[in-house]
C-alpha cells in the first residue's frame, strides 16, 4: 500500500483517535474514505489490524478491536 504523505496522516488520525485507541469504534463517510485513501487500500489496513468494518448509508463504522461482530436486527 503505497499512499501519500497526507494520505497516510488521514489513515493515522483514525486509528489515533481517543475511541479507536480504546477499541472502541470510529465513523467516517465513504466518499471521504474513497478520496484520501482509497477502497482498497483501506480494505488493506482493516485486514492488516484484524479489525472490522460495517457500512450503512455511505456511513462506515470502524470496530477498532478483533473482537466479533453481532448484528442485532
Amino acid at each position: 500500500m503505497k499512499l501519500s504523505q497526507a494520505s497516510q496522516r488521514w489513515l493515522i488520525q483514525i486509528f489515533q483517535s481517543q475511541s479507536a485507541a480504546k477499541g472502541g469504534v470510529v465513523r467516517r463517510h465513504k466518499r471521504d474514505i474513497m478520496r484520501h485513501i482509497g477502497w482498497e487500500n483501506f480494505c488493506q489496513e482493516l485486514d492488516r489490524r484484524g479489525f472490522h468494518a460495517v457500512e450503512n448509508a455511505n456511513q462506515i463504522v470502524i470496530f477498532c478491536n478483533q473482537e466479533p461482530i453481532k448484528i442485532i436486527r
